[in-house]
Protein backbone atom coordinates (compact mmCIF):
# COMPACT_ATOMS: atom_id res chain seq x y z
CA UNK A 1 0.00 0.00 0.00
CA UNK A 2 1.65 3.45 -1.18
CA UNK A 3 1.61 5.48 1.68
CA UNK A 4 -0.15 9.09 1.37
CA UNK A 5 1.56 12.13 3.39
CA UNK A 6 -0.34 14.58 4.72
CA UNK A 7 1.60 16.53 7.57
CA UNK A 8 3.51 18.92 5.51
CA UNK A 9 3.29 21.51 8.14
CA UNK A 10 5.30 19.27 10.80
CA UNK A 11 8.26 18.26 8.55
CA UNK A 12 8.14 18.35 4.68
CA UNK A 13 10.82 16.29 2.74
CA UNK A 14 14.00 17.51 1.34
CA UNK A 15 13.14 18.08 -2.16
CA UNK A 16 15.97 16.21 -4.04
CA UNK A 17 16.65 19.46 -6.45
CA UNK A 18 18.35 20.89 -2.86
CA UNK A 19 19.83 17.83 -1.77
CA UNK A 20 21.80 17.70 -5.27
CA UNK A 21 23.06 21.50 -5.15
CA UNK A 22 23.88 21.40 -1.39
CA UNK A 23 24.97 17.72 -0.86
CA UNK A 24 29.20 18.55 -1.42
CA UNK A 25 29.03 20.14 1.63
CA UNK A 26 28.31 17.64 3.54
CA UNK A 27 31.98 16.84 3.17
CA UNK A 28 33.97 19.46 2.21
CA UNK A 29 36.27 21.01 4.88
CA UNK A 30 36.65 24.81 5.49
CA UNK A 31 35.09 27.01 8.65
CA UNK A 32 33.62 30.48 7.00
CA UNK A 33 35.68 32.49 9.30
CA UNK A 34 38.71 31.10 8.10
CA UNK A 35 41.19 33.05 5.76
CA UNK A 36 42.81 30.27 3.53
CA UNK A 37 40.63 29.75 0.16
CA UNK A 38 38.34 26.76 1.51
CA UNK A 39 37.18 28.95 4.40
CA UNK A 40 36.43 31.92 1.97
CA UNK A 41 34.72 29.80 -0.66
CA UNK A 42 32.33 28.13 2.33
CA UNK A 43 31.50 32.17 3.80
CA UNK A 44 30.47 33.05 0.20
CA UNK A 45 27.86 29.76 0.17
CA UNK A 46 26.71 31.21 2.87
CA UNK A 47 26.35 35.00 1.59
CA UNK A 48 24.96 33.33 -1.94
CA UNK A 49 22.38 31.72 0.31
CA UNK A 50 21.57 34.66 2.46
CA UNK A 51 20.86 36.79 -1.03
CA UNK A 52 18.19 33.68 -2.04
CA UNK A 53 16.20 33.55 1.04
CA UNK A 54 16.52 37.19 1.07
CA UNK A 55 14.87 37.12 -2.19
CA UNK A 56 12.11 35.05 -1.13
CA UNK A 57 10.65 37.77 1.24
CA UNK A 58 11.83 40.78 -0.86
CA UNK A 59 14.07 42.15 2.18
CA UNK A 60 15.94 45.27 1.80
CA UNK A 61 20.10 43.46 1.41
CA UNK A 62 21.01 39.85 2.36
CA UNK A 63 22.31 41.64 5.13
CA UNK A 64 18.89 41.84 6.85
CA UNK A 65 19.18 38.04 7.00
CA UNK A 66 20.60 36.11 9.91
CA UNK A 67 20.83 32.03 9.52
CA UNK A 68 20.05 29.80 12.87
CA UNK A 69 19.79 26.46 13.66
CA UNK A 70 15.58 26.37 13.35
CA UNK A 71 12.90 28.25 13.68
CA UNK A 72 12.41 28.01 17.22
CA UNK A 73 15.59 29.41 18.19
CA UNK A 74 14.86 32.73 15.16
CA UNK A 75 11.83 33.05 17.16
CA UNK A 76 13.83 33.17 20.45
CA UNK A 77 16.08 35.59 18.96
CA UNK A 78 13.56 37.79 18.10
CA UNK A 79 11.39 37.79 21.01
CA UNK A 80 14.37 37.56 24.10
CA UNK A 81 17.01 39.18 22.02
CA UNK A 82 14.65 42.78 21.60
CA UNK A 83 13.38 42.80 24.74
CA UNK A 84 16.38 42.16 26.38
CA UNK A 85 18.21 44.66 24.18
CA UNK A 86 15.28 47.52 24.67
CA UNK A 87 14.28 46.72 28.05
CA UNK A 88 14.73 50.47 29.67
CA UNK A 89 12.64 51.62 26.89
CA UNK A 90 9.53 49.69 27.89
CA UNK A 91 8.75 46.23 29.19
CA UNK A 92 5.29 45.44 27.75
CA UNK A 93 4.89 42.24 25.03
CA UNK A 94 1.63 41.60 23.18
CA UNK A 95 1.36 37.97 20.89
CA UNK A 96 -1.92 36.91 19.48
CA UNK A 97 -2.98 33.62 21.41
CA UNK A 98 -2.57 31.12 18.57
CA UNK A 99 1.08 31.74 17.97
CA UNK A 100 3.61 28.75 18.33
CA UNK A 101 4.89 27.45 21.34
CA UNK A 102 8.23 29.07 20.38
CA UNK A 103 7.00 32.14 20.65
CA UNK A 104 4.86 31.39 23.93
CA UNK A 105 7.31 29.84 25.73
CA UNK A 106 10.15 32.44 25.58
CA UNK A 107 7.44 34.96 26.50
CA UNK A 108 6.36 33.55 29.68
CA UNK A 109 10.18 33.61 30.42
CA UNK A 110 10.13 36.86 29.82
CA UNK A 111 6.82 37.16 32.37
CA UNK A 112 8.45 35.49 34.71
CA UNK A 113 11.36 38.13 35.12
CA UNK A 114 9.94 40.82 35.30
CA UNK A 115 8.04 42.05 31.59
CA UNK A 116 4.57 42.96 31.38
CA UNK A 117 3.08 40.66 28.76
CA UNK A 118 -0.43 40.25 27.29
CA UNK A 119 -2.26 37.88 24.98
CA UNK A 120 -4.29 38.81 22.09
CA UNK A 121 -7.57 37.04 21.89
CA UNK A 122 -8.93 36.00 17.96
CA UNK A 123 -12.26 35.28 16.92
CA UNK A 124 -13.45 31.79 15.84
CA UNK A 125 -11.48 31.73 12.64
CA UNK A 126 -8.46 32.38 14.58
CA UNK A 127 -8.66 36.40 13.23
CA UNK A 128 -6.21 38.32 15.55
CA UNK A 129 -8.80 40.91 17.39
CA UNK A 130 -7.93 44.19 15.97
CA UNK A 131 -9.91 46.34 18.64
CA UNK A 132 -8.45 45.05 21.44
CA UNK A 133 -4.73 45.46 19.76
CA UNK A 134 -5.91 49.18 19.75
CA UNK A 135 -6.43 49.00 22.92
CA UNK A 136 -3.64 47.07 24.65
CA UNK A 137 -0.43 48.59 22.68
CA UNK A 138 1.50 51.52 23.58
CA UNK A 139 5.01 52.80 23.28
CA UNK A 140 6.07 50.89 26.34
CA UNK A 141 5.26 47.62 24.27
CA UNK A 142 8.30 46.99 22.99
CA UNK A 143 7.81 43.98 20.54
CA UNK A 144 3.99 42.42 18.95
CA UNK A 145 4.22 39.49 17.47
CA UNK A 146 1.29 37.75 15.54
CA UNK A 147 2.28 34.51 12.93
CA UNK A 148 1.45 35.54 9.32
CA UNK A 149 -0.48 31.57 9.22
CA UNK A 150 -1.49 29.50 11.46
CA UNK A 151 0.25 26.10 11.12
CA UNK A 152 -3.07 24.26 12.74
CA UNK A 153 -5.92 26.04 11.45
CA UNK A 154 -4.48 27.88 8.34
CA UNK A 155 -6.01 31.04 8.95
CA UNK A 156 -3.96 34.14 7.50
CA UNK A 157 -3.58 37.26 9.44
CA UNK A 158 -4.39 40.61 8.07
CA UNK A 159 -0.40 41.60 8.57
CA UNK A 160 -0.25 44.55 7.32
CA UNK A 161 -3.20 45.89 9.15
CA UNK A 162 -1.78 44.92 12.28
CA UNK A 163 2.13 46.53 11.53
CA UNK A 164 0.44 49.86 10.85
CA UNK A 165 -1.46 49.56 14.60
CA UNK A 166 2.06 48.32 15.87
CA UNK A 167 3.89 51.28 14.07
CA UNK A 168 1.62 53.95 14.97
CA UNK A 169 1.59 53.15 18.70
CA UNK A 170 3.83 50.52 20.10
CA UNK A 171 7.34 49.58 18.77
CA UNK A 172 8.60 46.39 16.99
CA UNK A 173 6.81 43.92 15.14
CA UNK A 174 7.80 40.38 14.86
CA UNK A 175 6.21 37.84 12.24
CA UNK A 176 6.63 33.90 12.26
CA UNK A 177 6.29 33.09 9.05
CA UNK A 178 7.05 29.13 9.18
CA UNK A 179 3.94 28.10 7.95
CA UNK A 180 3.04 30.71 5.16
CA UNK A 181 6.70 31.15 3.47
CA UNK A 182 6.58 29.35 0.41
CA UNK A 183 2.56 29.35 0.33
CA UNK A 184 1.87 32.47 0.06
CA UNK A 185 3.88 36.15 -1.24
CA UNK A 186 5.86 37.67 1.36
CA UNK A 187 6.73 40.99 1.50
CA UNK A 188 8.75 42.58 4.50
CA UNK A 189 9.08 46.05 3.32
CA UNK A 190 5.30 46.54 2.14
CA UNK A 191 4.06 45.04 5.23
CA UNK A 192 6.31 46.75 7.09
CA UNK A 193 7.81 43.75 9.33
CA UNK A 194 10.61 44.64 11.75
CA UNK A 195 11.30 40.54 12.49
CA UNK A 196 10.24 37.48 10.50
CA UNK A 197 10.91 34.05 10.99
CA UNK A 198 11.80 31.14 8.63
CA UNK A 199 12.22 27.81 8.83
CA UNK A 200 14.45 25.82 6.16
CA UNK A 201 12.65 22.18 6.89
CA UNK A 202 9.65 24.46 5.78
CA UNK A 203 10.57 24.96 2.48
CA UNK A 204 11.13 21.72 1.33
CA UNK A 205 15.10 22.17 2.35
CA UNK A 206 17.28 20.46 5.38
CA UNK A 207 16.35 20.33 8.68
CA UNK A 208 19.68 22.32 11.06
CA UNK A 209 18.38 25.78 9.51
CA UNK A 210 16.53 28.53 10.28
CA UNK A 211 16.37 31.99 9.67
CA UNK A 212 15.60 35.61 11.48
CA UNK A 213 14.86 38.91 8.60
CA UNK A 214 16.15 42.07 10.73
CA UNK A 215 15.11 45.07 9.49
CA UNK A 216 17.78 47.84 9.34
CA UNK A 217 17.61 49.79 12.45
CA UNK A 218 16.14 47.78 14.77
CA UNK A 219 17.52 47.15 18.07
CA UNK A 220 18.33 43.40 19.26
CA UNK A 221 21.45 41.22 20.92
CA UNK A 222 22.79 38.08 21.39
CA UNK A 223 21.10 35.67 23.47
CA UNK A 224 23.51 33.33 23.04
CA UNK A 225 27.15 35.02 23.58
CA UNK A 226 29.71 33.03 21.59
CA UNK A 227 32.25 33.05 19.19
CA UNK A 228 30.71 36.03 16.87
CA UNK A 229 29.64 34.55 13.68
CA UNK A 230 26.09 36.26 12.26
CA UNK A 231 26.96 39.47 13.16
CA UNK A 232 27.47 38.19 16.75
CA UNK A 233 23.40 37.27 16.98
CA UNK A 234 24.22 33.73 16.63
CA UNK A 235 26.89 32.25 17.65
CA UNK A 236 28.56 28.79 16.42
CA UNK A 237 30.40 27.27 13.38
CA UNK A 238 27.62 27.54 10.39
CA UNK A 239 25.92 24.32 9.36
CA UNK A 240 26.95 24.58 5.36
CA UNK A 241 24.99 22.17 4.24
CA UNK A 242 21.70 23.32 5.80
CA UNK A 243 22.53 26.75 5.02
CA UNK A 244 23.51 26.37 1.44
CA UNK A 245 20.41 23.89 1.18
CA UNK A 246 17.99 26.53 2.90
CA UNK A 247 19.02 29.07 0.41
CA UNK A 248 18.46 26.94 -2.73
CA UNK A 249 14.93 25.76 -1.29
CA UNK A 250 14.23 29.44 -1.12
CA UNK A 251 14.70 30.27 -4.33
CA UNK A 252 12.72 27.45 -5.23
CA UNK A 253 9.77 28.08 -3.22
CA UNK A 254 10.13 31.80 -4.81
CA UNK A 255 10.07 30.48 -8.99
CA UNK A 256 7.15 27.97 -8.46
CA UNK A 257 5.21 29.35 -5.69
CA UNK A 258 2.51 30.98 -7.39
CA UNK A 259 1.98 27.67 -9.60
CA UNK A 260 2.35 25.06 -6.97
CA UNK A 261 -0.19 27.00 -3.91
CA UNK A 262 -2.59 27.46 -7.24
CA UNK A 263 -2.93 23.18 -7.60
CA UNK A 264 -2.58 22.50 -3.93
CA UNK A 265 -5.58 25.10 -3.45
CA UNK A 266 -7.64 23.23 -5.89
CA UNK A 267 -6.92 19.66 -3.93
CA UNK A 268 -7.61 21.14 -0.36
CA UNK A 269 -11.29 22.53 -1.51
CA UNK A 270 -12.03 19.30 -2.95
CA UNK A 271 -11.15 17.53 0.55
CA UNK A 272 -12.35 20.37 2.15
CA UNK A 273 -16.11 19.56 0.62
CA UNK A 274 -15.96 16.17 0.75
CA UNK A 275 -15.10 16.12 4.69
CA UNK A 276 -17.15 19.04 6.11
CA UNK A 277 -20.37 16.56 4.27
CA UNK A 278 -19.48 14.21 6.90
CA UNK A 279 -22.42 14.29 9.59
CA UNK A 280 -21.03 16.36 13.26
CA UNK A 281 -17.84 17.58 11.55
CA UNK A 282 -17.02 20.95 10.79
CA UNK A 283 -13.99 23.29 9.35
CA UNK A 284 -11.44 24.69 11.63
CA UNK A 285 -9.97 28.37 10.73
CA UNK A 286 -11.34 31.16 8.13
CA UNK A 287 -13.09 29.06 5.32
CA UNK A 288 -11.65 31.51 2.27
CA UNK A 289 -8.37 33.20 3.92
CA UNK A 290 -6.38 30.10 4.69
CA UNK A 291 -3.11 28.99 3.60
CA UNK A 292 -3.62 27.37 0.44
CA UNK A 293 -2.39 23.75 1.58
CA UNK A 294 -3.60 23.91 4.56
CA UNK A 295 -7.12 22.43 5.86
CA UNK A 296 -8.35 21.25 9.08
CA UNK A 297 -11.32 20.06 11.31
CA UNK A 298 -13.25 18.91 14.07
CA UNK A 299 -14.29 15.26 13.99
CA UNK A 300 -16.98 15.35 17.31
CA UNK A 301 -17.17 12.66 19.10
CA UNK A 302 -13.91 11.00 18.74
CA UNK A 303 -10.08 11.71 19.61
CA UNK A 304 -7.41 13.24 18.06
CA UNK A 305 -4.54 10.35 18.58
CA UNK A 306 -7.24 7.67 17.63
CA UNK A 307 -8.00 9.23 14.15
CA UNK A 308 -3.90 10.19 13.85
CA UNK A 309 -3.65 5.91 14.01
CA UNK A 310 -6.72 4.86 12.31
CA UNK A 311 -5.56 7.32 9.42
CA UNK A 312 -1.82 5.86 9.73
CA UNK A 313 -3.44 2.44 9.05
CA UNK A 314 -4.85 3.24 5.71
CA UNK A 315 -1.44 4.37 5.14
CA UNK A 316 -1.98 7.85 5.20
CA UNK A 317 -0.32 10.17 7.81
CA UNK A 318 -1.92 13.59 9.50
CA UNK A 319 -1.73 15.58 12.31
CA UNK A 320 -4.02 16.09 15.15
CA UNK A 321 -4.30 19.16 17.92
CA UNK A 322 -5.32 17.22 20.76
CA UNK A 323 -3.08 16.40 23.73
CA UNK A 324 -0.88 13.21 22.02
CA UNK A 325 0.83 15.80 19.64
CA UNK A 326 1.44 18.37 22.02
CA UNK A 327 2.98 15.94 24.63
CA UNK A 328 0.28 17.86 27.66
CA UNK A 329 -2.50 17.01 29.56
CA UNK A 330 -4.48 20.10 27.44
CA UNK A 331 -5.85 20.30 24.03
CA UNK A 332 -4.89 22.53 21.81
CA UNK A 333 -4.29 26.20 23.36
CA UNK A 334 -5.03 27.38 19.46
CA UNK A 335 -7.98 25.43 18.90
CA UNK A 336 -9.19 26.71 22.51
CA UNK A 337 -8.43 30.39 21.78
CA UNK A 338 -10.86 30.18 18.60
CA UNK A 339 -13.90 29.47 21.47
CA UNK A 340 -13.69 25.35 20.99
CA UNK A 341 -14.76 23.21 24.08
CA UNK A 342 -11.94 21.02 25.81
CA UNK A 343 -14.14 17.73 24.39
CA UNK A 344 -14.32 19.03 20.63
CA UNK A 345 -11.02 20.43 20.80
CA UNK A 346 -9.44 16.51 21.47
CA UNK A 347 -11.43 15.75 17.93
CA UNK A 348 -8.82 17.33 15.52
CA UNK A 349 -7.89 16.43 11.77
CA UNK A 350 -5.18 18.66 10.31
CA UNK A 351 -4.14 17.76 6.59
CA UNK A 352 -1.04 19.85 4.83
CA UNK A 353 -0.30 18.81 1.22
CA UNK A 354 2.62 18.80 -0.67
CA UNK A 355 4.49 18.16 -3.62
CA UNK A 356 3.62 14.70 -3.57
CA UNK A 357 -0.10 15.31 -3.41
CA UNK A 358 -2.53 14.72 -6.25
CA UNK A 359 -5.87 14.87 -6.96
CA UNK A 360 -5.81 10.53 -8.03
CA UNK A 361 -5.40 10.71 -4.36
CA UNK A 362 -8.35 12.95 -2.74
CA UNK A 363 -11.26 9.82 -3.31
CA UNK A 364 -8.48 7.50 -1.08
CA UNK A 365 -8.25 10.39 1.71
CA UNK A 366 -12.17 11.45 2.04
CA UNK A 367 -12.68 7.00 2.34
CA UNK A 368 -10.40 6.88 5.12
CA UNK A 369 -11.50 9.54 6.49
CA UNK A 370 -15.19 8.32 6.55
CA UNK A 371 -13.95 4.84 7.11
CA UNK A 372 -12.02 6.42 10.49
CA UNK A 373 -15.14 8.60 11.67
CA UNK A 374 -17.37 5.37 11.39
CA UNK A 375 -15.33 2.90 13.26
CA UNK A 376 -13.96 4.93 16.32
CA UNK A 377 -17.95 6.97 16.65
CA UNK A 378 -19.08 3.35 17.03
CA UNK A 379 -16.42 2.37 19.75
CA UNK A 380 -16.64 5.72 21.25
CA UNK A 381 -18.30 6.61 24.54
CA UNK A 382 -19.20 9.93 24.01
CA UNK A 383 -21.92 9.04 21.40
CA UNK A 384 -25.15 8.58 22.52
Amino acid sequence: MKRIYLDHAASMPLDSRVLDFAKDYLTKAGNPSSLYEFGQEAKQTIEDARARVGKLINAESEKTILFTGSATESNNIAIRGTAFRNRNNGNHILASAIEHISVLNPIKELQKNGWNVEILPVDSYGTVDLDVLNKLISKKTMITSVMYGNNEIGTIEPIKKISKIVHEKGNYFHVDATAAAGRIPIDVQSDDIDLLTLSSNDLYGPRGAGALYIKPGVKIQSIMPGGGQERGLRSGTENIFAIAGMGKAAEIAKKEMSSESKRLKKIRDQLISEITKIKETRLTGHPTNRLPHHASFILKHIEGESILLSMDNYGIQIATGSACSSKTLEPSHVLLAIGLKHEEAHGSMVITLGQSNTNDQIERIVTAVKGTVTRLRNLSPLMK
